[in-house]
């Protein structure tokens, strides 16, 4: 039913200077594959098959990675590391790639508004790679979100619980269970203080959106920060009772920290290890 999925990854990556200064954060590697391919492939396994990327400057690299190398597929053709290009090869052969620019950057609302020339008037899907899932196997996190989508057809986004005290660095939601793991959000509050904080469910970067949420984005003005937050636009749309969240199953990595960026490597090279 979704078939696009948008990926805003113009944001500077402060947290990872100086390596950032020359290199978009998304391609940051998790063992020896970028952030943003983890996130590429979730979203295939979840039927999505155009990608809509929305840079700004300083990123071509990630341009440059969904696309093909023929010099270094023609110099290790043959050879026995021919293997190492075949993961990313069969990603872009299975996906389009399009990208536009966000030429100012005003919060994760303006960049999603900023890739409205790419999705068009349908429902897609919004996954922030420095969010890292793991599924173990299972269907991933966007994956579920899209059976969920096809029950309620309406926006969604995925929550985690976390420790109240980290509450500052989220979005948080309220609201009601209509289901296990279900919530009808009532309310939305951008990076609250632990005391502000309705409850323990923080919003990560995975969402299911309808194509009303633009028109409500133009409509949002600047909140926490002086950026255009999602949050804010979602609110609005929550008061009509136009959004549910749900609480995945498997495991996230918040590797926009180096903190996170480091569990990340050593959970998937354990992983690997077991594998191989």
């Amino acid at each position: 039913m979704i078939k696009k999925c948008l990926f805003p990854a113009a944001g500077y990556g402060t947290r990872f200077l100086p390596a950032t200064k020359a290199m978009p954060k998304e391609m940051l590697p998790i063992l020896t594959k970028p952030l943003i391919q983890y996130g590429v492939e979730e979203a295939i396994q979840a039927g999505c098959n155009t990608m809509a990327i929305v840079t700004g400057r300083g990123k071509r690299a990630i341009e440059d990675h969904f696309d093909i190398s023929y010099e270094l597929e023609h110099q290790i053709k043959g050879t026995s590391k021919e293997h190492y290009l075949t993961e990313i090869r069969d990603v872009i052969d299975r996906c389009t790639f399009s990208y536009t620019r966000q030429i100012e950057m005003k919060g994760l609302g303006h960049a999603i508004l900023s890739g409205e020339t790419l999705i068009g008037k349908e429902p897609f899907c919004v996954i922030l790679a420095d969010d890292l899932c793991d599924n173990n196997g299972g269907d991933s996190v966007l994956s579920q979100m899209s059976e969920l989508y096809k029950k309620y057809e309406c926006c969604i986004v995925a929550v985690d619980e976390i420790d109240v005290k980290n509450s500052s660095k989220y979005g948080i939601i309220a609201g009601d269970f209509i289901e296990e793991d279900v919530v009808r959000v009532t309310d939305m509050v951008e990076k609250p203080e632990p005391a502000d904080a309705p409850t323990n469910l923080a919003i990560i970067g995975r969402y299911i959106l309808t194509p009303d949420i633009f028109d409500v984005i133009r409509e949002t003005k600047p909140g926490k920060g002086g950026e255009i937050q999602i949050t804010d636009a979602l609110l609005e749309m929550a008061k009509q009772g136009k959004v549910i969240a749900y609480k995945f199953k498997g495991k996230r990595f918040d590797c926009g920290s180096v903190e996170g960026f480091v569990e990340a490597t050593n959970y998937f090279f354990e992983k690997e290890k077991l594998q191989s």
